[in-house]
């Protein structure tokens, strides 16, 4: 509120007149103002008359005070904004100006280098020269690699290596131990999460970032250190031993896990020293690093089913800010070993791309969530607040995560095979696995089931983007998700009627979706799927009403670089309390490198049975991983159905079936998602029998041009011939040249003419649209479009894959030919075809 002191000294003109309000109108005004910024005019009448104070004052004077108390507001607001934008850019300001002056370092520091590296080649040729022996075993002894002795891990050893580890990670977060290159796709700006950067030409993979949050330096602390609550792929991090220091530090010593991402490859865990220390200038710095090799202390053995893997010092660097909040350097130093992961995955493991977005970004959009949190508190989607929803995004990933995992020691075991190794079943009948939550529910109801299996496989993608194929799968679930088994599911957890007050939705394909919460930059978001209602689910047991889903999303922007696609989904009940069990299920989409050999032309593969493990494949990373271009991706499925145990057989046939018509429906989504890149290999020819969709409409165009002698489509400048051909307003539909032909493709008002989608419409027979008219008309004219290549059809009746009766004025078939002039398919064009 305005002081009244300078508030009474504003000046109202009125007819040409001023008017000075006294302190005690202004300060009635003010208590209104804050009670109804914008009263109508009946209200402001109606203030006149409650408030004998105002009642001189004329009901439009008082309109022009509301006016300009609104304005003087909407400035303040604004100016207020503006400070903080300054405060920002004066921060940032600083932040680029020391990675300049690091960066004129790195500089100077290059040029040393190649002035010597270029003096020791001189040196070495002249050295060939010299045959005698000295010269000899001098040059092989130059070659040997040092053997590092144990380090001492007593408490004065583990002091030693945890100042060592501070200077070795300051080197690193603002010197030039290591050579920084900007992550690609990421510019710094006001509006940027920071100032992104990978590492070149280093042991294992590293990756950088600076960036301003708008918390205190000891809370940021807290935060990154709890690392489970923000790393979705850290399973667990236990402090084993704390040591105090002299200067007021504390080591401890940490035995941490992460997740393997699929289920092609081993868990990771590391053995850790972690460092806590305020610098002379008031910077807190928390840093870490392994302890694979010493002696004389605590140690950590090998755990079954964990590759041991080495952080070199990484941490945080953490500075207060004036104005309030910090200043973070993020470094994380990794050697995550790839010797142990299928050649083909590697990648995963030597890219810092990869890295800087699973962790490094992550730990600074933690950050920026909770400042934005506390600075602007509400409650979110259901009635919980964004930490409830927080706890509830991870509880999914953790439970996706168990389930590509399947340790042992949560309860998983594996089920023999039933002589296909293409999906792995699993079985837990522990207590914990329903997450903690209480079998009977508060209302009375329980749940009927004592075990959960998993069914689950992995597979290779080419030439999809992960992010579009994410997309398709979330708005379109009916492409690939079986009803009666998303209400078995549901049934598991099924309590009571489910309602959803206030809160708006929107409609994909058959599924409505309630949006509950977003992150910053809408890097990842959780929502309600409210599917159809079901009659029953399995023959002994009814349940009537919808179906909801929750669902975590994440990896949408198909813009941004070596990013993890993922979509994860659990049934929920009517009350859905915090302690009521979740059992995760989703697909998860990693983009490999693209140095990998992209030459095979089939589309997808399964991998779970041809991949073998290699000697090699631990690498410096000096690439730049995840750039546009990478054709390749890993994509992992799981899927999890609470049972009744004595029902194990039946399960998990059932599951392992749906597993794999999932893959296939996937299998054929990506035939279509897939983009050309044929024009950008030489020697890459598609497939026969299995174009992809711009090859196959340019051959469509093209024919239609060549047999009837006029352009099918519009010129749209630049705009993609196949995007302009799905959004024809006529239907365009192509069926295969078979004994029984099929459709293959069509553009949308194909696909709305027929009442399908891309994945069914294969399984539509051409003569199951024709009535007995049409199919003796198509039979009779069949050989002319063979012959003359095209024909035209008079107006009439044909049918939609639901029966549906269906007028057209008029159509069009030609014969669709390839790149050897080749009969591909036929192809089909409806005129003005209406529903009748």
């Amino acid at each position: 509120m305005m002081a009244v002191s300078s508030s009474c000294t504003k000046l109202q003109m009125d007819n040409g007149k001023y008017v000075r309000y006294t302190p005690e109108q202004v300060e009635a005004l003010e208590r209104l103002y804050h009670d109804c910024p914008k009263p109508s005019s009946m209200r402001r009448q109606q203030l006149i008359r409650e408030c004998p104070i105002l009642s001189n004052i004329e009901p439009k004077q008082i309109k022009v005070w509301f006016q300009n108390r609104r304005c003087r507001e909407k400035q303040r607001k604004e100016a207020s904004r503006l400070q903080a934008v300054n405060r920002k850019l004066t921060a940032m300001n600083k932040l680029l100006m020391e990675e300049n002056d690091r960066l004129q370092k790195q500089v100077s520091q290059l040029v040393y280098e190649n002035s010597y590296f270029r003096q020791h080649t001189q040196n070495a040729t002249l050295a060939t020269t010299d045959t005698s022996c000295e010269s000899v075993v001098t040059s092989g002894q130059h070659h040997l690699t040092p053997q590092h002795p144990p380090k001492d891990a007593s408490p004065a050893g583990l002091i030693s290596i945890a100042e060592e580890t501070l200077t070795e990670f300051l080197s690193k977060a603002t010197g030039t131990a290591v050579e920084w290159v900007q992550m690609p796709g990421m510019k710094p700006g006001p509006d940027s999460i920071g100032i992104v950067a990978i590492s070149h030409g280093c042991t294992g993979v590293a990756a950088r970032a600076c960036g301003l949050v708008g918390l205190e330096p000891t809370r940021v602390a807290e935060i990154l250190k709890d690392r489970p609550t923000w790393f979705h792929g850290c399973r667990a991090v236990d402090v084993i031993n704390v040591l105090s220091t002299a200067n007021g530090g504390t080591i401890e010593l940490l035995y941490m896990q992460l997740y393997a991402p699929t289920t092609l490859a081993p868990a990771r865990d590391f053995w850790l020293l972690r460092y806590t220390s305020v610098l002379e200038d008031g910077s807190l710095v928390v840093c870490e690093r392994s302890l694979n090799n010493t002696q004389n202390g605590p140690s950590m053995p090998p755990v079954q089913h964990f590759v041991r893997a080495e952080m070199l010092p990484s941490g945080y660097l953490i500075r207060p800010c004036e104005g309030g909040g910090s200043i973070i350097h993020i470094v994380d130093h990794m050697d995550l070993e790839p010797w142990s992961v299928p050649e083909v995955l590697r990648p995963l493991y030597e890219s810092s791309t990869l890295l800087a977005q699973k962790t490094t970004m992550a730990a600074l959009r933690h950050l920026r969530q909770i400042s934005q949190e506390h600075s602007q508190p509400n409650v979110s989607g259901w009635g919980r607040r964004p930490a409830a929803l927080r706890a509830l995004s991870q509880r999914l990933s953790k439970g996706f995560n168990e389930a590509v995992n399947g340790f042992t020691d949560e309860g998983w075991s594996m089920l023999e095979s039933d002589g296909i190794d293409d999906v792995t079943i699993l079985v837990n009948s522990s207590p914990a696995k329903m997450m903690g939550g209480n079998i009977s529910y508060a209302n009375g109801f329980q749940s009927m089931s004592n075990a959960v299996l998993c069914a689950k496989a992995s597979m290779l993608l080419q030439n999809v983007p992960p992010a579009i194929l994410l997309r398709f799968l979330r708005e379109h679930r009916s492409e690939w998700a079986d009803s009666s088994i998303d209400a078995y599911s549901a049934a598991a957890i099924k309590a009571g009627p489910c309602s959803l007050p206030g809160v708006r939705a929107g409609s994909f394909g058959g599924q409505v979706i309630l949006p509950l919460a977003h992150t910053i930059e809408h890097e990842e978001f959780m929502e309600v799927i409210k599917l159809e209602s079901m009659g029953h689910y399995r023959e002994d047991m009814m349940m009537a009403g919808d179906i909801f889903l929750l669902q975590l999303c994440s990896g949408v922007d198909e813009n941004a670089v070596g990013n993890c696609a993922e979509l994860i989904f659990a049934p929920i009940d009517a009350s859905f309390s915090d302690d009521a069990p979740i059992i995760p299920s989703g697909f998860r989409i990693i983009p490999l490198d693209s140095g990998i050999d992209s030459s095979s032309p089939n589309r997808t593969l399964d991998l779970a049975s041809a991949l073998e493990v290699g000697p090699t494949g631990n690498r410096a990373s000096g690439e730049n991983s995840g750039q546009c271009g990478s054709t390749k991706s890993v994509m992992t499925i799981a899927f999890q159905f609470a049972f009744e145990i004595h029902l194990q057989d039946n399960v998990a046939a059932m599951a392992r079936q749906y597993v794999r018509s999932i893959i296939a429906a996937v299998q054929r989504v990506a035939l279509v998602l897939s983009p050309s890149h044929f024009g950008s290999h030489s020697g890459i020819r598609p497939p026969p029998g299995t174009p992809e969709a711009h090859t196959l409409a340019r051959w469509i165009c093209q024919s239609y041009r060549c047999y009837l002698g006029v352009e099918l489509l519009k010129s749209e400048g630049s705009e993609p011939i196949l995007k302009t051909l799905w959004h024809h307003s006529d239907a365009v539909m192509c069926c295969s040249l078979k004994a029984l032909p099929v459709f293959t493709f069509a553009n949308q008002a194909g696909l709305d003419m027929l009442e399908t989608t891309l994945v069914a419409l294969q399984d539509i027979t051409l003569e199951k649209i024709f009535d007995d008219n049409g199919k003796k008309t198509l039979c009779s004219e069949f050989p002319q479009i063979m012959q003359q290549g095209f024909m035209c059809l008079q107006g009439g009746i044909c049918l939609s894959s639901m029966g549906r009766p269906i007028s057209y004025e008029r159509a069009v078939a030609w014969k669709v030919l390839n790149e050897e002039e080749n009969a591909h398919c036929i192809c089909f064009m409806f005129i003005n075809w209406s529903f009748v």
